[in-house]
């Protein structure tokens, strides 16, 4: 009796998250073709991506709300990288499936080596104007294929154009059912736990069926079936050794994004619900599925945010939501393919634009107006993905934020510190009527962690404040910024210890780290002995000196 009472215990646990895994399946599945189209590739690749993604990750990940496939941001960059290849032999298929294979062997590399921290490299503000110029992109792509026109343009710019420029040839029909379908997904928002998407394709196949669409003008997927591709057949792509260093290269920027995107998907929902999860056991499971998926010759995958989102909102307890959508997605192949293959590519074209309206949204860029803080990156990266297109423009932006980081820490900021009062606090001179300086004492705080771009110009700044300080007995360095030195900070400080001593003042330094402490007992400098390296504050060594 006590066990049919616990069986049917566990069964009250899990009947929830198969019926939400039956919702997400209705949201991946025509999103996976869609994306398949983004990327140029078979429909078969986006629906592969999304089973491999589904199974690998709830076998391996922490998430317990991530839904792992293909995403819209992943395919664009995967396209871009595509046709970067344009100038070699090699077969588009190829260089798409080799991308993803080694995207996923670099998730695996910062896994053994626990980078997962990774995700910070690429700020905030760089990932919010980037998701703007990709969802920019991605809608005029869309916009082409609701309008039926075939286009000989990507970028955003020239295909605004075309598309402005050819508006006589737009083809009608699939232009309002594209448009009916999408404001059919805005109306199904008010019931969010339908799966939207899904409802709209069945709408869409049985128009195609029953008014024969495609003889009307109006594109459909046709071309999805297990024997039209390779999908299903495990091997990694015959490239030469020039054609592998190039996928490496672009693979870097497609694993960055990914995984930023996986991460602030993955973190939200945490944060929610109160959750624990293991960032570099994330992005091993990543790393795998990306790596199988690859060798699938399918799409890349992450946790996007939408369908990840989705999840969570519609009632996911745990990872059974995602293995048994991936069960579903399979059942529909198995017994409905031919159905399948009547989507109408308008009515896909309306899936993903809908899915881009998150992304297309100003507010996530307002903050960052309101705060003064970070808009030139925010404006970069759109403008560099619109303008660039969306590989470059991707690479441009990351680079343009390391620079401006770079410029910040390069800058040689110090503040010159006095006592606040008769308390034991030390603050700059400036901050407060009430500070005053240490007599015969100059106190320097190294606002800037110290390393090799901007060590010599902080030195020389506090060489210069020396000078104009008088009759200077002591000069009491604070090196609390910075957590750790390298081998030009080490140099700069020997150097800037002789000046000092030349000068006849006696250089102490304070709020050493304990690493930047180990490194100059090491370099037993002459002027820089024990006795001269402090950890304890400031108030403590100005003690000394008074004593």
């Amino acid at each position: 009796m006590t066990h049919r009472s616990s069986s049917s215990w566990q069964w009250r646990q899990r009947w929830p998250d198969l019926l939400v895994g039956l919702s997400v399946a209705g949201i991946i599945l025509p999103e996976s073709i869609a994306y398949a189209g983004i990327a140029n590739m078979p429909p078969m690749a986006g629906i592969v991506a999304a089973c491999a993604g589904l199974v690998i990750y709830g076998l391996l990940g922490t998430s317990r709300f991530a839904v792992v496939t293909a995403t819209s941001a992943s395919a664009a960059v995967l396209l871009a990288a595509m046709r970067s290849f344009t100038d070699r032999a090699v077969h588009p298929g190829q260089i798409a499936s080799a991308m993803v294979i080694t995207t996923g062997l670099f998730f695996l590399i910062c896994a053994m080596f626990k980078l997962g921290r990774i995700a910070h490299f690429i700020a905030r503000p760089v990932v919010r104007g980037m998701a703007l110029g990709l969802a920019i992109t991605i809608v005029l792509r869309q916009l082409a294929k609701m309008t039926g026109l075939p286009t000989t343009h990507n970028d955003s710019i020239p295909l605004l154009y075309e598309l402005l420029s050819r508006i006589n040839e737009w083809h009608l029909a699939s232009l309002i059912l594209g448009a009916v379908t999408l404001a059919t997904l805005n109306i199904f928002k008010f019931w969010p736990r339908l799966p939207a998407p899904l409802l709209v394709m069945i709408m869409g196949v049985s128009m195609a069926k029953i008014f024969d669409l495609h003889a009307h003008g109006i594109d459909v997927v046709a071309d999805i079936s297990f024997s039209s591709t390779a999908n299903w057949q495990l091997d990694i792509p015959l490239l030469g050794i020039d054609e592998w260093l190039r996928v490496a290269e672009l693979s870097v920027a497609l694993m960055l994004i990914l995984f930023s995107e996986s991460y602030s998907s993955i973190r939200n929902c945490a944060l929610q619900r109160g959750d624990t999860v293991n960032v570099n056991r994330d992005l091993f499971a990543l790393g795998c599925a990306n790596l199988i998926s690859g060798v699938l010759h399918a799409l890349p995958v992450g946790a996007g945010y939408s369908a990840t989102t989705a999840n969570q909102t519609i009632g996911a307890r745990s990872r059974l939501a995602g293995f048994s959508a991936a069960i579903y997605i399979l059942l529909t192949l198995w017994l409905l393919l031919k159905y399948v293959a009547l989507i109408p590519q308008p009515v896909l074209a309306a899936i993903v634009i809908y899915a881009m309206q998150y992304a297309l949204s100003f507010s996530h860029l307002q903050p960052y107006m309101k705060w003064q803080r970070d808009r030139l990156i925010v404006l970069t990266s759109v403008i560099a993905v619109i303008t660039l297109g969306v590989l470059d423009g991707l690479l441009a932006s990351i680079a343009f934020s390391l620079i401006l980081l770079i410029r910040g820490l390069s800058q040689p900021r110090i503040s010159v510190l006095g006592k606040l009062r008769d308390t034991h606090d030390f603050i700059p001179l400036e901050a407060h009527s009430d500070v005053h300086a240490i007599p015969r004492v100059l106190i320097i705080r190294l606002d800037e962690p110290l390393f090799f771009a901007n060590v010599d110009d902080m030195l020389d700044k506090a060489l210069d404040a020396l000078r104009q300080s008088g009759d200077t007995k002591t000069l009491i360095l604070s090196l609390e910024e910075s957590p750790n030195i390298d081998g030009t900070v080490v140099e700069a400080l020997d150097q800037f210890s002789k000046r000092i001593h030349e000068r006849g003042c006696v250089l102490l330094l304070a709020r050493l780290k304990p690493p930047v402490q180990v490194v100059l007992q090491r370099a037993q400098l002459r002027f820089l002995g024990d006795s001269v390296l402090n950890t304890a504050s400031v108030a403590a060594v100005v003690n000394t000196v008074s004593n």
